[in-house]
């Protein structure tokens, strides 16, 4: 059957779900293409589900960190099937409330692979649809590794469907998937090992913060080993053997389980974009500063699969989705913002940054100070037990702007987003220095952090 629409969106996500309905309430036919159960990324396979988990491990840490200071921690344990059943109460519904509200907006809905069949027609099964217009909005995938033997290589969004916990985890990659999985896992009981090619694990992040992290990681039983460049997964009975090359000398990792944690890249590789003259590379669609395809002006993107320069993370999604359909609606007038994005690896305790990195500062060769602490003896890491605790601010010489600030601690999360309001509001740090926050809180520890 072929259709005719205004707008068609590739994504039910984020980025995908705010342009179509802003779209489609100023009037416009939407359609909106999904090969997956409709919701995104970060509602079915990602931050949501994830950070159910996390919260189960952080309530054993919480416990364990506070044996003998008043709890007693030998029942304190995870039960794996049960946690992953409440994780489901959260994601089971969404498909079906995501495609309601597609349905009541009057939205046309698609299952299937889409696949461009000319610069604006584009082909799910049996259907072939026309549009004015596109937006590619496809989300992000596993990066692929070019190994031997990885179709035995799980993926995070199997990892966040699996019934039970493996004994033996290997994560490839550390990134902070591996990171934030393998903290869940070891305090559920699993042994495990992350393996990272490079000789930094988390290199977005603040080196000297990124240190204590692995040292805490390490203080759980974990394993951390970087200069691993794994080369091949194969199976023998039920048994994983990870091989891996360091320093030109060979070691094998065996495993009952191995994790993708090696990074993600925009899924458009099989939307045919050459038959609509869009062109792309590894970061996403080539945009200009509207999210308009630079070789197919009727094409925009938005969300991972989008070349912004932004971080691939929700809130830029939908910021980005909210300008891809004003510059539908209005015309190009809405352009991307370069702003303070807080990322965070939701390990426990978190880390956090937004911002500059020191030598990302010194090599644009601004005038600025730095101040970071140790925190571990401060009251909001003393009184939870939490001896793995810091920050890093970068403050400009002259102007008083807040450049970057790293952090990691209790509640880190949390309060990176004082600094990223404070940078993207243009707010001194002198001023910040002085504002009143509640007491005792993390975010009343910010004028000592300035």
């Amino acid at each position: 059957m072929r259709r005719q629409f205004d707008l068609i969106v590739i994504g039910t996500g984020t980025a995908a779900s705010t342009v179509a309905h802003e779209c489609r309430s100023a009037g416009w036919e939407v359609a909106v293409i999904d090969s997956r159960p409709f919701g995104g990324t970060c509602a079915l396979r990602g931050c949501d589900p994830k950070k159910v988990l996390v919260g189960a491990a952080e309530v054993i840490d919480w416990v364990q960190r506070m044996n003998g200071r008043g709890l007693r921690t030998e029942n304190a344990r995870i039960e794996w099937a049960e946690l992953m059943r409440f994780k489901r109460s959260f994601t089971d519904p969404v498909p079906k409330s995501s495609e309601r509200s597609f349905a009541n907006a009057g939205i046309a809905t698609f299952h299937g692979r889409a696949r461009f069949v000319d610069s604006t027609v584009i082909e799910v099964g049996r259907d072939i649809l026309d549009s004015r217009k596109v937006v590619i909005a496809t989300g992000a995938m596993p990066r692929r590794l070019g190994i031997e033997g990885d179709h035995y290589i799980t993926k995070s969004d199997q990892f966040l469907e699996l019934e039970t916990l493996p004994p033996r985890i290997v994560f490839i990659g550390g990134g902070y998937i591996s990171f934030e999985f393998a903290h869940v896992a070891a305090r559920a009981g699993a042994e495990v090992t992350i393996l990272h090619r490079d000789p930094r694990p988390l290199e977005g992040f603040d080196p000297d913060l990124v240190n204590q992290l692995v040292a805490r990681t390490k203080r759980l039983g974990a394993r951390v080993e970087v200069g691993m460049e794994v080369t091949a997964v194969d199976k023998s009975e039920e048994k994983l053997s990870v091989h891996a090359l360091t320093e030109g000398k060979q070691e094998v990792f065996e495993a009952d389980l191995v994790v993708h944690g090696a990074g993600r890249v925009p899924e458009i590789d099989d939307l045919n974009l050459a038959a609509a003259n869009v062109h792309a590379e590894e970061c996403g669609i080539k945009a200009n500063e509207y999210l308009q395809s630079i070789s197919n002006p009727v094409i925009y993107a938005a969300g991972d699969a989008a070349g912004s320069g932004l971080p691939p993370l929700t809130p830029v999604a939908a910021y980005e989705g909210r300008i891809v359909a004003s510059n539908l609606l209005k015309g190009n007038h809405r352009k991307v913002d370069r702003m303070a994005v807080p990322t965070i690896v939701f390990t426990i305790p978190p880390l956090a940054a937004v911002g500059l990195l020191e030598h990302a500062a010194q090599q644009k060769g601004l005038n600025f100070k730095t101040t970071n602490q140790h925190t571990s003896g401060w009251y909001s890491s003393r009184r939870v037990g939490e001896e793995s605790a810091g920050f890093k601010v970068l403050i400009e010489n002259g102007s008083d702007r807040v450049l970057g600030a790293h952090v990691i601690g209790p509640h880190a999360d949390e309060l990176i987003n004082v600094f990223a309001l404070a940078m993207q509001a243009d707010i001194p740090a002198s001023r910040l220095k002085h504002a009143v926050f509640g007491y005792p809180t993390v975010g009343s520890d910010v004028k000592y952090m300035l």
